[in-house]
Order: structure tokens, then C-alpha cells, then sequence
């Protein structure tokens, strides 16, 4: 039986959420660099104070918006190829889930352009890999489990795989908006030409 939460529980979550949503608005819209922590507060109506008692400093409430955005796109990822009917359809959809999310202006522009300069390259690249390396490797797997691609070495291909999507996923938040529904397309084929080719001979 799980315990009722008080009052107080519940107003300090309501208020971390409103100051990650708050954050994720004003990173989108004015950088890292260009977002103060007074400027989340005063846009999410609360002290600074309150900032602090949930985050210990900016960096530290820009990982937590990257890791939101990341746990949800990698929900949706998962749940649409969870409706295909095989290994290789499971894989095509998650692609193309993730390039549609990779479209996405505020994940684009958090996710690939601000992240590595907010949190460094060495801990973004780790959580990078928390969120979706395991997802990428799952795909891997039951390709190769389902011999739709060679046997080869499972983290290797994981990895080639891995900074592929990366790849991609730069190319789409540096792309025009105008331009996005081509590269995504371009994207998308370009990968299913190089899973093809690891198609057993």
C-alpha cells in the first residue's frame, strides 16, 4: 500500500515541475548562457530560494530538463516499434520516431546544441548514452537475434550504430526549419541503405 502523501510532498513536487518546465521555456528560447536561475524563478513565480532547495546550481536544473526530455523521447521510441510486428519494422519505427523527435525545436536545440556546451562534453555524452545507448543496443540485439543483420560484435555495432543516430540528431537540430523535413527523410534513407548492408551475405 503506498503511502499518502503530505501537503508539503506535494507542493514541492508541483513546484519542481513547474520550475523544470519554466527552464526548459526559457533554455529553448534564450540559450544556457543566456538563462539566469533568478530569471527561471521569477517566471515560475517562486524565490529564488526554491530554485536552490531543488537544484544545487543551473547546470545542475539543465541536466535535470535534458534528462526529462530525454526519458519521454525515448518512451516514445519505444512505444511506437513496440506496435510493429517484427525485429527489422521494430527498428524502422523506433528510426523514424526518433528522427520526427530530432525535428523537435526545443529537444533539438536542448538535446544537441546546448547540452554539450551546458554540462561539458564528457557528462552530457554520459547521459546521452544513460537514455539511449541501452535503447540502441536493444535494437541491435533483436536484429541480430531475429538475423536480420550479421553477427558481429554486439558493443561495437552498438556504438557505430549509436553515433550514427548522434550524427543525425546534430544534422537535424543545425537544419533550418524549412529544411528539416528533407534531412529527416535523407536520414532515414541513408540509414536503411547501411542497415541493409549489414544484412547477412
Amino acid at each position: 500500500m503506498s503511502a499518502v502523501k503530505s501537503r508539503r510532498e506535494q507542493y514541492s513536487e508541483a513546484t519542481r515541475a513547474a520550475l523544470l518546465e519554466t527552464a526548459t521555456a526559457l533554455f529553448a528560447e534564450r540559450g544556457f548562457a543566456g538563462t539566469a536561475l533568478e530569471d527561471v524563478a521569477s517566471a515560475t513565480q517562486v524565490t529564488r530560494g526554491a530554485v536552490y532547495h531543488h537544484f544545487a546550481s543551473k547546470r545542475e536544473l539543465f541536466e535535470a530538463v535534458l534528462e526529462a526530455l530525454e526519458i519521454t523521447a525515448m518512451g516514445r521510441v519505444a512505444s511506437a516499434a513496440s506496435e510493429a510486428t517484427d525485429a527489422w519494422e521494430a527498428a524502422l519505427i523506433g528510426l523514424d520516431a526518433f528522427l520526427e523527435q530530432c525535428c523537435d525545436p526545443v529537444y533539438g536545440k536542448l538535446v544537441w546544441q546546448e547540452g554539450p556546451v551546458a554540462l561539458g562534453w564528457d557528462r552530457w555524452k554520459q547521459c546521452e548514452e544513460k537514455y539511449a545507448y541501452g535503447l540502441t543496443e536493444q535494437f541491435v540485439r533483436s536484429l541480430m537475434d531475429a538475423s536480420y543483420i550479421q553477427q558481429s560484435p554486439m558493443e561495437l555495432t552498438t556504438r557505430f550504430l549509436f553515433a550514427l543516430l548522434g550524427a543525425m540528431g546534430s544534422s537535424l537540430a543545425d537544419a533550418k526549419e524549412a529544411d528539416k523535413p528533407r534531412v529527416r527523410d535523407e536520414c532515414a534513407t541513408l540509414t536503411r541503405r547501411l542497415l541493409s548492408g549489414l544484412r547477412p551475405h
